[in-house]
């Protein structure tokens, strides 16, 4: 009997209409879009609006795009995974809300966090369901309404981030292709540089959290983006290393769209041709747990079976890794 492998088998998607674009944003803060593009390679990110809405809307929209294309039925999924850093409340799983939202009555689901490199952490665990030959259908969700927890007076932050959803489902596979290889990482140092002060069980929401707007992301910009390009460099040198990947036969670069300049540095560091590298960050910003999947979402008709996918992210925590994915199939 052949091996079993986890491949991906089906991709979905879903960002909400109303566009933040950094004219838009100069109206806001103090800044223009010369500088916003230069810096971060944005130019608008979608914001999720309307009262009552939150990630779970962005994440059952991606997941019945994916069903309705893929024509599944939602009953056959063994398992929702949600990764994401802004579920709509913080002790009822997101998760098990989309599940029951699409019709997903037989698995079960629950959420992961693990900031920008969620949807990564994401396909590993996935995967290792898969090959375990634990369950067949796994329907894996990156969503983030980042909207809800960024501070729209801090030019620091507010030009980056947008809201968006994606989703892949997952299935065995006996042909080789599919998740071939991981390496995941995180370090505690980066606890101090990308965060959120309050809300948690150390410093409890109270009026003077709220006042002091300690609900909202905090980056040392700087400091981030140091350790961002070194690891998710480093990761995926050693993906491509101890797999026999060289820069002929990487077909694709699926890397955390955090900033153009970083996605540069990776590129330039793995000796990718730019062309290989997958790029949507002018159009959403930085929608953390959703990138990858919507990167996917976006370039799905450009991949070929068999072709060599390299995934990279980084996120606060800090949490980083890479993944080696071979793609199942031709889109039709």
């Amino acid at each position: 009997m052949n091996r079993i492998t986890a491949a991906i088998t089906a991709v979905g998607g879903y960002v909400p209409d109303f566009v933040l674009s950094n004219k838009l944003l100069e109206s806001m803060v103090e800044t223009n879009d010369e500088w916003i593009t230069s810096r971060t390679g944005i130019k608008e990110r979608r914001i999720l609006k309307g009262e009552g809405k939150g990630t779970s809307y962005l994440a059952i929209k991606a997941a019945q795009d994916l069903l309705k294309k893929g024509n599944i039925d939602p009953k056959e999924i063994d398992l929702v995974l949600l990764a994401t850093t802004t579920p709509d409340m913080p002790v009822a799983a997101t998760a098990v809300f989309v599940a029951t939202q699409i019709g997903a009555v037989n698995a079960f689901a629950y959420d992961l966090q693990a900031a920008c490199s969620s949807f990564l952490y994401g396909m590993s665990t996935a995967s290792a369901y898969i090959e375990a030959g634990r369950y067949k259908k796994i329907l894996l969700i990156g969503a983030d309404k980042m909207s809800s927890i960024i501070d729209y007076t801090d030019r620091a932050t507010c030009i980056i981030f947008g809201d968006g959803a994606g989703a892949v489902l997952f299935e065995p596979n006996y042909e080789g292709l599919g998740l071939q290889d991981e390496f995941l990482r995180s370090d505690g140092i980066g606890r101090d540089y990308l965060k959120i002060d309050a809300g948690g069980s150390i410093l409890p929401a109270s009026k003077e959290t709220v006042e002091n707007r300690q609900h909202y992301v905090f980056q040392d910009g700087k400091t981030v983006f140091k350790y961002a390009v070194k690891g998710m460099a480093d990761v995926s040198e050693k993906i491509m290393d101890r797999n026999n990947l060289t820069k002929d036969n990487v077909d694709w670069l699926i890397a955390h769209q955090a900033n153009k300049r970083i996605l540069d540095a990776i590129a330039s560091r793995m000796d990718l041709d730019e062309s290989k590298v997958l790029i949507n960050i002018e159009k959403y910003g930085n929608t953390t747990s959703a990138t990858l999947p919507l990167l996917l979402f976006d370039f799905e008709k450009k991949f070929k079976k068999g072709d060599n996918l390299v995934f990279a992210a980084f996120g606060g925590g800090f949490t980083w890794g890479s993944i080696y994915l071979k793609w199942a199939y031709d889109k039709k």
